[in-house]
């Protein structure tokens, strides 16, 4: 008998635990409708594509914030103006805990997941991995 137990892992990947379809919205779209997208689909963050469906930025409801506080709701301005540009982004067979560093050594709480073009498939959020941290917690229990 090893005095030494094997390592063992729990293999989730971050397609296991992301959010799909993606919610997406067109660069060209308004902030308010990305808005009206958050609200609708009960998140914090869109991603933004341009017109072949590619990631070009990710908006969140801080950056809603700001739009609101200078002024600029109701403008139609594009989303392009106040997304977060190439932003940092995982692939869909990455493991959760390099998710988790990503987002924590970035300080970001949302992921975009794509494939190997670039076309968005999913989003990883903090709370999506949350989720799967308590449910582990209470099996350990």
């Amino acid at each position: 008998m090893s005095l030494f137990r094997r390592k063992r892992s729990v293999p989730l990947r971050v397609s296991d635990i992301m959010s799909t379809p993606p919610i997406t919205i067109k660069e060209t779209e308004s902030v308010e409708k990305a808005a009206k997208l958050m609200f609708e689909n009960n998140t914090s963050s869109v991603i933004v594509v341009n017109s072949d469906g590619l990631l070009t930025g990710i908006v969140t409801a801080k950056d809603i914030v700001a739009a609101v506080a200078l002024g600029k709701i109701g403008q139609d301005i594009p989303v392009a103006r106040f997304m977060k540009e190439n932003p940092l982004t995982i692939g869909p067979d990455a493991h959760i805990t390099e998710a988790l560093e990503k987002m924590r050594e970035f300080n970001v709480r949302h992921l975009p997941v794509v494939d190997k073009n670039n076309k968005p498939v999913g989003m990883v959020s903090v709370r999506d991995i949350m989720d799967v941290l308590l449910t582990l917690l209470k099996i350990i229990e």
